[in-house]
């Protein structure tokens, strides 16, 4: 007996360690390095397009929350995350060249995965079936989907450029973590006066954008965890300094004084050779990129080893389709889990990728599946993205918001988050404990 998992990015190569440590065969087909979209550059598993970062890895943060939980299931994925981490202040970010390499290092020594190279253009029928294709899911099993599901939602997606480190002016840019988090030099911070913000802001809403091709470039849907900078520029003047040019919680040395406007870059690598602009996801044109980002002063001779690029994202409309254990409602046998269920982010989508593994082997052996608890933040999303009343489907991240409130809610949000955190990981323990997982 097997179980097909389609796709080896973060949801599928989770689901399939999930299957292969329970005893059954995988069969995991993976269109690369036959086949790449856009997006992808590398032939490995795993493949981080977007940003090198996990979010934060504060138990008291959602997001910190939601990777403890991973942790408690046995995800295969955090113990590759955590044995290649670089600095970057509250966050848990990976080398992402050996963070993959040690992905598809273990999907291959697992004796129970069976690799198959290949593009799928249906959803096969021999076994039970996860389907775990991301966001870039390619265009012909994407009709397929379409065939049986209806139509699914494209929208954008866009990644940050990344440059060298050497070539940061850091006469003009200091180290520091926001709030004094984390290490000294995890951040690079390049701030800007009202006037140099202003000249950057003018610049960059009137920038030349890269043509979309076949997509809709009159009215394209817009990813909004991970919208380009310029559009988001668009929404008003002030808006970049909410967002990712926010400078509160630092202060430059050289003038003792909070800058105007700030951008950070985050190490890339373990080596600190590259950096990526957080927040600064973009669908510029490359020459346009490097005009326009060059005019921040701590960039103004950076050497970009890449530039920002933007591709189409696919998602279903789980509430009509999906059950709260990843399960198509009129298919138990077939599963979906990832990004392409409508949870965004990379661990969200990998912790998907694990319900959808456990699952998977239950309903093989004609068990009944599982839904975490609902104070679970796993429990929570899988209950969100399957919830029938919910009307206009958006993707949905891990947030304290999608959880119960508590009884006795804190004030202070540290205290309030710990709380949650705390509450969360005591239901799954117990819920595990209940069941014999």
């Amino acid at each position: 007996m097997y179980i097909n998992v389609i796709g080896a990015g973060l949801a599928g190569c989770e689901a399939a360690m999930q299957i292969a440590k329970r005893g059954y065969e995988v069969h995991l087909y993976e269109m690369k390095p036959k086949k790449k979209t856009p997006a992808h550059k590398s032939d490995l598993f795993g493949e981080l397009v977007c940003s090198n970062s996990l979010k934060a890895k504060r138990l008291e943060s959602a997001a910190g929350l939601l990777k403890e939980e991973m942790r408690v299931l046995g995800s295969f994925l955090m113990e590759c995350a955590d044995k290649c981490a670089v600095p970057a202040g509250g966050a848990l970010a990976v080398d992402r060249e050996i963070f993959a390499g040690l992905v598809t290092d273990g999907i291959n020594a697992e004796p129970n995965i069976k690799v198959y190279s290949e593009e799928l253009m249906e959803i096969p029928d021999d076994a039970i079936t996860i389907v775990a294709t991301g966001p870039l899911t390619s265009d012909g099993l994407a009709k397929d989907i379409e065939k049986h599901f209806g139509g699914s939602l494209s929208f954008f997606d866009a990644a940050a450029p990344i440059v060298t480190a050497e070539s940061v002016d850091m006469e003009y840019a200091f180290t520091a973590s926001r709030y004094d988090r984390g290490g000294d030099d995890d951040y690079i911070n390049c701030p800007m006066n009202k006037e140099e913000y202003e000249n950057f802001y003018n610049e960059l809403v009137s920038a030349e954008r890269a043509p979309l091709h076949d997509f809709d470039v009159n009215n394209p849907k817009v990813y909004e965890g991970c919208m380009p900078v310029e559009v988001m520029a668009q929404r008003g003047e002030g808006t970049l300094r909410f967002g990712p040019m926010k400078p509160v919680g630092l202060v430059n040395p050289k003038t003792g004084h909070r800058p105007w406007a700030v951008l950070q870059l985050r190490k890339e690598n373990s080596a600190g050779t590259m950096y990526n602009l957080v927040g600064f996801q973009t669908n510029l044109k490359f020459p346009e990129q490097k005009r326009v980002f060059s005019l921040i002063p701590a960039l103004h001779k950076a050497d970009f080893v890449r530039y920002g690029v933007m591709h189409r994202n696919t998602f279903i409309c789980s509430p009509k389709i999906l059950n709260s254990d990843f399960s198509v409602k009129e298919n138990n046998r077939l599963f979906f889990a990832g990004q392409i269920t409508g949870v965004e982010g990379y661990m969200e989508s990998a912790s998907a990728g694990i319900m959808a593994g456990i699952n998977a082997c239950r309903v093989l052996e004609g068990k009944s599946t599982l839904t975490l608890p609902n104070d679970t933040m796993i429990g929570a999303l899988s209950l969100y993205i399957s919830d029938p009343t919910v009307k206009k489907f958006q993707p949905m991240g891990a947030n304290f918001g999608v959880l119960p409130e508590l009884e006795n809610r804190p004030r202070d949000k540290k205290e309030r988050g710990a709380a949650y955190s705390q509450r969360a990981l005591d239901s799954l323990n117990k819920y595990l404990r209940d069941i014999g997982e």
